[in-house]
């Protein structure tokens, strides 16, 4: 792992303490996590959905509802904080730290521009991989720690669902890791910038155009990974009230809150540094220092993009039962992705 000391704006950096860097680290990592939870939350869930259901959405809070978000957060932090009287103290106030803990490792393995990154790991994607698998314990930890039927059915459902669904995204990610051949991000990055399509360097090499499949299963898997419709059985209103977190308020359900947009926003960019070629555009040199300044903005335009496709979902397509989310998932997305494998493996090996 190496320290982000190459950027000319950062060049001071080198001269500071190790402690003095890993705080910046953190504070800025915390900062692009909590920004672009906020921004898909105003954008996609008060105003995209509002003018999908034909209505205007919050208006009254700022310019055109602008500071909605600063008023439901500060009504979420009034709230108090209940514990309930049979739960497990300790694991109960942990579960939604451990939930927001696991995005927030995450963003250090995602590039933004050709010098603009917290860590360079030669297995940046296996490590967020790993990563976001423990969130599955802080959801099970909220499930069982409230001491309610509801929780622990929903905490038990997430369980299920969560490994029946990392599978697919996994293995959606070997087809690109076979075509690019390695797992560092920022490399996977440079692949598609570099690449050509029969022998045309003009847009470079999206993965998006050889891995559709792999594209397609890994959003679904995605989804699926959120909770969101169709794959909300984990916090299902009509049957589980808010399944894990129903006795969550105040600053903790917050936390929740704040994970599930921000866990959305850090896998689309996931999802377009692996598929549509991260910080990258086509018709500039990949290694320009201008990417370091436009880079991070050009990725956040393809989150919010693919993040669009996931809240366009989440309002569309009505709840799955059980038995379907699990049966698209062992019979359908696992059987694809390993298809999707096998082929990329023998034209990796052809051509």
């Amino acid at each position: 792992m190496t320290a982000v000391l190459e950027i000319a704006p950062f060049a001071i950096l080198a001269d500071l303490a190790y402690w003095q860097v890993t705080s910046i680290r953190a504070i800025a990592g915390l900062a692009a996590v909590l920004l672009v939870a906020g921004t898909l939350v105003y954008v996609h869930l008060f105003k995209l959905v509002s003018f999908m259901q034909s209505r205007l959405g919050p208006m009254e809070a700022g310019p055109y509802g602008s500071l909605q978000l600063l008023a439901e957060t500060g009504k979420f932090l009034q709230k108090e904080d209940i514990i309930p009287r049979r739960a497990d103290r300790f694991v109960f106030c942990t579960a939604p730290f451990v939930v927001l803990v696991s995005t927030f490792l995450l963003v250090v393995v995602l590039p933004a521009g050709p010098d603009a990154w917290f860590i360079s790991n030669d297995l940046g994607i296996y490590l967020a991989m790993a990563v976001s698998s423990v969130s599955v314990i802080g959801i099970l930890m909220a499930g069982w720690g409230s001491a309610s039927k509801y929780s622990l059915i929903g905490g038990l459902r997430a369980t299920g669902q969560l490994i029946a669904y990392e599978l697919p995204l996994l293995l959606a990610v070997v087809g690109v890791v076979i075509q690019a051949e390695t797992m560092n991000l920022q490399s996977i990055v440079l692949t598609q910038a570099e690449g050509e399509i029969f022998g045309w360097s003009g847009i470079g090499n999206p993965f998006i155009l050889t891995q559709f499949l792999g594209f397609a299963i890994f959003m679904i898997a995605l989804q699926a990974e959120l909770t969101q419709t169709p794959f909300d059985m984990p916090v299902a209103e009509s049957e589980l009230v808010t399944g894990y977190m129903t006795e969550y308020s105040g600053l903790r359900f917050l936390l929740f809150f704040i994970g599930e947009f921000a866990t959305a926003g850090v896998f689309s960019a996931i999802a377009a540094v692996l598929f549509l070629g991260g910080w990258y555009i086509p018709g500039l040199d990949a290694g320009s220092e201008l990417f370091n300044v436009i880079g991070p903005l050009v990725l956040v335009g393809k989150v919010v993009l693919l993040s669009l496709l996931i809240f366009w979902f989440r309002f569309t397509f009505p709840r799955f039962r059980e038995d379907q989310l699990q049966k698209l998932a062992w019979k359908y997305l696992i059987p694809l992705s390993l298809a999707n494998i096998f082929v990329t493996a023998v034209l990796k090996v052809l051509w």
